[in-house]
């Protein structure tokens, strides 16, 4: 293990705020096994309370942070087709030591992401 650790938030950028109530899971990837690490909800900042990976459980690899943007878009009442152009956000990256910061901007029909500080 490193001193590394993880960290992610959610902005809603179709109302202009956090996006509260956003539930994520974390896994880890190697070759063909995936192991849950966690699973989160976002508070009302649109981070999770902790880092959703802290030091003591970070090693160097391949992760996958999975964003439930279709069960939390619903929760606003946004306009969706049905199924919704966006349901379940994965986003596969590559980690090996130090603070990553991985946010998703959010709206119904895009999104963003970029290693953040």
């Amino acid at each position: 293990m490193s001193d590394g650790f993880l960290t992610t938030h959610v902005l809603d950028t179709a109302r202009g705020g956090p996006a509260a109530g956003l539930r994520i899971t974390l896994d880890r990837l190697d070759g063909n096994t995936r192991q849950r690490l966690a699973e989160a909800v976002t508070n009302a900042d649109g981070r999770t309370d902790a880092p959703i990976l802290p030091q003591g459980r970070f090693a160097p690899g391949l992760y996958e942070l999975t964003f439930h943007a279709g069960d939390y878009l619903r929760t606003t009442g946004a306009a969706l087709t049905e199924p919704p152009f966006l349901d379940a956000i994965p986003l596969r990256f590559g980690m090996e030591a130090g603070h990553y910061h991985v946010p998703l901007l959010l709206s119904p029909f895009g999104y963003s992401t970029y290693r953040g500080s």
